[in-house]
Parts: C-alpha cells; structure tokens; sequence
C-alpha cells in the first residue's frame, strides 16, 4: 500500500484512496486464510503436528496485514475529520477526488453530527466550535467597515453605526461572521 512517489503527507493534506493497494492485501489476507483452515482442517483429521508453525506464521502474517489496514484506514479517518475542522463543511474538489465513497459518507455523517452538537450548545442559541481554533490575543479587535451595513447591537445595548470607511474597536466574536461576509476587514497594525 505505500506509494513509490511520497510516504508521507502534511497532517491537513489526504493522498490518493489506495484501492488496488488495499484490494490486495484483503485478497491476500483471504488466501492466508482459506490456507489456514485448511491445515487446521488436516491437522485435525490425521494429527499433523508438523502443520502447526505454518500454521502459526501463517496466522501472524493475517494480524499483521489486519493492524496495517486498520492503521492506513485510521489515519485516513483523523485527516479526513481534521479536513472537516479546516476547510469548513464542504470540501475542495481535489480533496474529495483523493476520498472513497464510504470516506465521503463517512465525511458527511461527521459533519451532520458536528453541526447537530453545535446547535445543541449555547443554550439552544447554537455555537460554532469551529470558529477559533487559535485562542485569540485578544478579545476585541479594530475593524473597518468596507460597506455600509446598519446598526450592530453589542452585548451591553450600545448600537454601533456601520458605515463605509468608519473604524471600530468591537468584540471579536460578534465581528468574525461580518468579516466572513465582507462588510468589515480586520484592521491589523
């Protein structure tokens, strides 16, 4: 299953689904098998204690071969739930390329169930958990009103005015989705 090109890849990046790779170790995994059992068989019927380190050898090629599935898939699972953190709920064409089928419908279960648990939070209001995944320096931030949008209420009942070209220093999370949207940009020194 290792590919000649690259062994490794960036903890945020997938690689190609190896089908053919996986296809064969599980045939493999099947010959080692129906090998086994039939030994076993023979060993049974005529007391073939001779069988028995084929036997053996044979069974931890068929562990070792289950522990590297389990691990090639594993680690798919946490890069493709970590994709899910960074690229927001709908992934990028040449990731989902590089996914299998049951890796997309696994994705999409994921991602149903995150925004099922981010709803359920706040008090029923909802909370994105995967809005900051850095803690923030600080907790209000200076931004600049690209367009003019109205009034903004802040927690304390103070209406900021947001119009074109105007500067503010307000609460980071009650500016994040307004500059998500292009109304404001993030004024950095």
């Amino acid at each position: 299953m290792r590919d000649s090109q690259s062994t490794t890849t960036a903890p945020h990046s997938l690689s190609r689904w190896k089908e053919d790779g996986v296809r064969q170790v599980l045939q493999e995994m099947e010959a080692l098998y129906e090998h086994n059992q039939a030994d076993v068989n023979e060993t049974k019927s005529e007391q073939r204690a001779d069988l028995l380190p084929s036997i053996r050898l044979r069974h931890c090629c068929l562990l070792r071969n289950q522990r590297c599935v389990g691990a090639y898939l594993y680690d798919r699972l946490l890069r493709i739930r970590a994709l899910r953190w960074e690229y927001g709920s709908v992934l990028p064409a040449n990731v989902r390329f590089h996914m299998s089928a049951e890796e997309l419908q696994w994705f999409t279960c994921y991602k149903k169930s995150l925004a099922s648990f981010m709803r359920s939070l706040g008090g029923g209001g909802g909370l994105d958990v995967t809005q900051d995944m850095r803690p923030p320096k600080s907790l209000y931030i200076q931004v600049r009103c690209v367009k003019d949008h109205g009034e903004l209420e802040i927690d304390d009942g103070t209406l900021v005015l947001l119009k074109k070209n105007s500067q503010h220093f307000l609460p980071r999370w009650k500016c994040e989705h307004l500059i998500r949207q292009g109304i404001l940009e993030h004024v950095v020194h």
